[in-house]
This record gives structure tokens, sequence and C-alpha cells, in this order.
């Protein structure tokens, strides 16, 4: 199994070899599922938290006597039928989102992602990028470049999630100049996950040879 791989100015600068193990993998619908919903729930901060009635101010002093007001009945402002008063069956910052997603089942999600987004051509091998200085207008070029291969025309007219671009190793000036493209994200190729991939309409890799090296490191 082989892909083209291009330069940053969209022109052909070769093949690799793909990893059958990656890009052969077979669509496993429920593997992804339980594995994308398990990174969206240990990115939730948990944090959201409201009062009860036995938690918010106010005194314990019943408003007005039981009968004889021609009002309704209660007890106490601390009621969830009082402006003010505390909540019904509200989120807690006790309550713990996370979930246990085993490395194995995270790493075979992600082949699974990434044979499926590269049988439907959403994925081009670039053979690196690289910046003289730090400038968004040079990484819009870039991009604009890359639209010219065939089957990515789309890819600079979509406004939103439309690349997700892999580097194998830090490059300010490449990250500085790519940051302010608003369709546009970055992310190291360690870092690659199910969730980031579906996210995106298409994955850009750099250096595909060491990146696609790491990868298969992931279930060896």
């Amino acid at each position: 199994m082989e892909a083209k791989v291009y330069n940053q100015k969209g022109k052909d600068a070769g093949t690799i070899a793909l990893p059958e193990s990656i890009f052969g993998a077979t669509w496993n619908a429920d593997l992804v599922h339980q594995v994308v919903e398990g990174i969206r729930s240990n990115k939730r901060a948990g944090t959201a938290d409201t009062k009860g009635r036995g938690e918010v101010a106010g005194g314990g002093k019943k408003p007005w006597k039981q009968k004889g007001t021609g009002r309704a009945r209660h007890g106490s402002i601390r009621s969830p039928l009082w402006r003010g008063g505390g909540t019904t069956h509200g989120p807690l910052a006790e309550k713990d989102y996370s979930k246990k997603i085993n490395k194995k089942m995270r790493a075979k999600a992600l082949y699974t992602v990434l044979a499926e987004k590269y049988r439907k051509g959403h994925i081009l091998f670039v053979d690196g990028l690289s910046m003289s200085a730090i400038k968004t207008k040079d990484a819009a070029e870039v991009v604009k470049n890359l639209a010219t291969i065939s089957g990515f025309e789309k890819m600079n007219s979509r406004k939103k999630n439309a690349i997700r671009i892999t580097v194998p190793a830090h490059n300010i000036e490449v990250e500085k100049s790519f940051a302010n493209i608003p369709n546009v994200s970055m992310e190291y190729v360690q870092n690659m996950n199910a969730l980031d991939v579906l996210s995106y309409q298409y994955l850009i890799i750099t250096d595909p040879k060491a990146s696609l090296d790491f990868l298969a490191k992931k279930l060896a």
C-alpha cells in the first residue's frame, strides 16, 4: 500500500509505503464510539455545581402563617419554588465524569479512524513544512497550494474544522504562522487521537516517515 507525498507547494515529492497495520484496519463503529465518548468525558472539568435547599442563604422561619392570608402555603424561602431558593437535582462538582480507556483500544480506534479517512481520500502526506519567518500570509499560501491537489480542492473553502495538521516536532515559525488561520489547527503527532481526526474534514500528516513510524509503535 503506497500513497503520494507532496511538498508544501503542492507538487509531487514521491511516495511512501503505508503500514498495513494502520491503514488496513477495518471500520469498527462500536470501538470508535466507546473511545471517542471516553475522550470527551475525560475532557469534562466537572466544576458545575449548584446548591440544594439546605445550602442556600435564608432563614428557616416560615414566611407567613399557614392559614388566613389568602396566599399559598409555604414553609421556607429556601424552597426550589422561590427565587434564590435551592436547586432540585442540579449538577454537583463532586461527580466524576472520567472514564478509563485501555491503551490498546485508544490506539486501535485511532488506526480505524485513520484508515477510514484515508479510504475517503481525506488524508494528505506532506514531506515537511518550513517557514523562514512567522508570517500568516506564507502559511495561507501553503494551504492555497495544497488545495490545488486533486481531491483536496475544497480544503481552503471550508470555514470551520477544515484541516488538522500534525507535526512530529516543535517548530515555532510553522506553529505561529498557522495559528491565525481559522480553519486550520495544528497538533503534534504524539498527541493525535481518534476524536481529533474525526473533528476535522482533512488531515495533513507532515514528515510522514517519522510520523508513521511513531504511530506504528503505539501497538508494538
